[in-house]
């Protein structure tokens, strides 16, 4: 078991943390700060009125319900 997590084998960890990295890829909830639009993209990308003032949440961290 891991000394983090000790509800883990080190494999499961390893393969947990794997999937919070693909995850992180491929959903990130923007939101402009300048004209409050709101988008899922999977990079980093500035908001379509041409504000770089975009908050950026990885999505793994909303509940699925």
């Amino acid at each position: 078991m891991s000394q983090n997590n000790p509800q883990l084998t080190p494999d499961e960890l390893q393969e947990w943390q794997k999937k919070i990295t693909i995850a992180n890829l491929h959903n990130i909830f923007c939101h402009c700060r300048k004209c409050n639009k709101e988008w899922v993209a999977s990079t980093e990308e500035n908001c379509s009125c041409g504000s770089t003032e975009v908050e950026r949440i990885l999505c793994w961290q909303f509940p699925d319900d």
